[in-house]
């Protein structure tokens, strides 16, 4: 067991914990001196125990309104993730109507047409004459 010497509202006490939890230990600790300390700084000073009563109540009621939230918080994820996934929206995309798609199919077969004739007249011209 490891031995830590922890300060409380100005206080120091020797307190025993499982070998690795000092940290932990410390952190707590550190919640606890915070709470005395405001209390020192409000009333004054007061007995060591009434001291220590008041801001272990105080971190109590911190914690059971944490404790009150978190069960709020998880009531309504619970509520979320029970809806039903929303209904993906529909995306009208246009179409091109049929017309225009085949007056540019005969736009495009007049234009090769035209390159066709061209090349066949350059073709005919730079042919040597017998």
């Amino acid at each position: 067991m490891a031995e830590v010497e922890i300060t409380i509202g100005g206080r120091s006490f020797e307190v025993a914990c499982q070998d690795g939890e000092e940290p932990f230990l410390q952190s707590a600790a550190a919640m606890l001196d915070n709470e005395a300390s405001a209390l020192s700084g409000q009333i004054g000073r007061m007995p060591e125990s009434r001291m220590l009563l008041m801001a272990g109540l105080m971190l109590a009621d911190k914690t059971a309104g944490l404790e009150e939230r978190l069960r709020t918080l998880e009531a309504r994820l619970s509520e979320v993730e029970g809806r039903p996934e929303p209904t993906p929206t529909r995306v009208e995309v246009p179409v091109v109507p049929g017309h225009v798609t085949e007056a540019l199919a005969e736009i495009a077969a007049q234009a090769e047409a035209l390159a066709d004739e061209v090349e066949a007249r350059g073709s005919a011209g730079s042919q040597p004459a017998e």
